[in-house]
């Protein structure tokens, strides 16, 4: 049986092009998706980028859902550190109750206060990595090192806009927890009040946990007998950790009776590799962009990238992102696409693409579709 592929989309908005622009691409890619056979359509959440439009999953999971029929759609991920269980509930049980059983709630942590307990139950032996490589040759790149963007100004403001004044986190495994109550009806406080929302309690949701790494994030999805979705396409250098974690937290639930894992990955499919490697030009100008906190720039085109003066620097901050992005033809990239999902021992496998013009962002799904069908 053919590994089932989804798609996670940021709503990338080119340079030269506007948001309206963006969501209206977005929405197209959807339809194209369903009926080229993709599984699930996820939408990322992100702020005050000048070149991603994804700020809320709900709004985008609700304009997506009018127009598709088959296709499940979800959020990759809700980010929790700026919301409340309750806001998140409410959301996609209106969602749900407008389009029955067709929705995916993947949450991040996103900022949330670490339940340092959590953390430590997902610890397990590294796996071994020789020369960079998984056993089966899969890229696994040195580790990006993110205090510096964390403690950068921008990411600041964007905590301080996200934020009520004064208003502190809450432990993230308490989050899932006073999730999964409100969904299954069973919401108790402290004082023994009960909650009950409507509409939300009951609703037909699969609910998902994203991660990047075997800390609390893994130890939550699969403590609770949750779905866990690894992030190789952000963070490539701990996919091994994140999914091992997971599986040495696990235990069966009524939601899932064994672990269920999917990976993501950065591809960009064209008819030949030197055609593609042209289309994904734009990428490492782009994560640069994050990774120095100016914030994700509008997606370069080919040319605008080629004009960029690239210092070493530039070069290390970026590598292991350009390193590990899938690009070429579509048998090119189903076979990187194999070694990933063999390496993780992953049910699902989740691609995000990002090209400057949207037919090609089209045509990358289609070709891709194609070949794996043939697998």
């Amino acid at each position: 049986m053919t590994t089932p592929l989804t798609v996670l989309d940021l709503v990338p908005i080119s340079s030269g092009s506007t948001a309206t622009q963006a969501l209206r691409n977005s929405i197209d890619l959807a339809l194209h998706a369903e009926a080229l056979g993709y599984t699930r359509y996820w939408f990322a959440e992100h702020h005050l980028n000048p070149g991603v439009g994804g700020t809320s999953p709900a709004l985008l999971l609700a304009m997506t859902a009018a127009v598709t029929s088959t296709i499940r759609l979800g959020s990759g991920a809700v980010q929790m550190g700026h919301r409340t269980a309750l806001s998140t509930v409410e959301e996609f049980g209106l969602l749900d109750a407008r389009y029955p059983g067709r929705f995916d709630l993947g949450l991040g942590r996103s900022g949330g206060k670490p339940d340092p307990a959590s953390s430590a139950a997902a610890a397990t032996i590294p796996r071994a990595v020789t020369n960079g490589r998984a056993s089966n040759g899969l890229l696994i790149p040195a580790k990006f090192d993110p205090t510096p963007l964390l403690k950068s100004p921008r990411v600041a403001l964007q905590k301080t806009l996200l934020a009520l004044l004064g208003a502190q986190p809450q432990n993230y495994t308490d989050q899932i927890d006073d999730v999964l109550a409100l969904l299954t009806d069973t919401y108790r406080s402290a004082d023994g009040e009960e909650a009950h929302v409507v509409p939300g309690g009951g609703a037909e949701l699969q609910i998902w946990i994203l991660g990047s790494s075997g800390g609390e994030s893994a130890a939550v999805a699969g403590g609770r007998g949750l779905r866990f979705a690894g992030n190789y396409h952000v963070a490539p250098a701990s996919v091994l950790e994140a999914t091992d974690g997971y599986r040495a937290a696990f235990r069966p639930s009524a939601e899932v009776d064994r672990p269920y894992v999917a990976v993501s990955a950065d591809v960009v499919v064209a008819e030949d590799e030197a055609t593609a490697r042209e289309l994904a030009a734009g990428y490492g100008l782009w994560v640069r962009s994050i990774r120095t906190a100016e914030g994700a720039i509008a997606f370069p085109s080919p040319a605008e990238a080629r004009s960029h003066t690239w210092t070493d620097a530039d070069r290390e901050l970026v590598a292991d992102r350009v390193e590990t992005q899938f690009v070429g033809s579509a048998v090119q990239v189903a076979d990187q696409l194999e070694r990933l999902r063999d390496a993780t021992e992953a049910d699902e496998l989740i691609i995000t693409t990002i090209t400057h013009d949207h037919q090609d962002r089209v045509r990358s799904c289609q070709l891709l579709a194609e070949e794996w069908a043939r697998r």
